[in-house]
């Protein structure tokens, strides 16, 4: 089964974000074997992206603003791509602070999802259900509207 890792800086604390990311996991493991890894916050961002580096497996695709925006149909086609292929990817979501530069080069691909900033708990529940709702559409489903 495809396999997709979240790695992120940072444990989720209120609830109802929590309950969220767990509902779309649910609904993505018919698709996918999803796993979060989620990393202690470093006393600074080198620390943290040794971290990140260490967790990452596959072609990782790291959060940032200054990556490139795509659609929901956009992120659909990269992620078909890379399931056609067998390829493990990882996502990245660094801690408040952002992510260190080992960690934007060592990444294959940078996503942007907006020019705002998000809560990185927030952004966690976001990123589920994109990748859901890219399952999705990649399986031609009503979902996606």
């Amino acid at each position: 089964m495809l396999k997709v890792n979240i790695v992120c800086v940072g444990k989720i604390k209120e609830k109802f974000y929590r309950d969220a990311v767990e509902e779309y996991l649910k609904r993505l493991s018919r698709f996918a074997k999803v796993e979060v890894k989620e990393l202690a916050e470093g006393k600074n961002l080198q620390e943290e992206g040794k971290a990140i580096i260490k967790a990452s497996k596959g072609y990782v695709i790291a959060l940032c603003v200054e990556g490139k925006k795509l659609s929901s149909e956009d992120l659909a086609k990269k992620i078909k791509t890379l399931c056609d292929a067998g390829e493990e990817f990882t996502f990245i979501i660094g801690s408040s602070y952002g992510l260190c530069d080992e960690v934007k080069k060592i990444s294959d691909f940078k996503l942007s999802f907006s020019d705002m900033t998000f809560p990185h708990q927030l952004m966690r529940v976001i990123l589920c259900e994109q990748v859901y709702r890219s399952f999705m559409i990649n399986s031609n489903s009503e979902y996606h509207k």
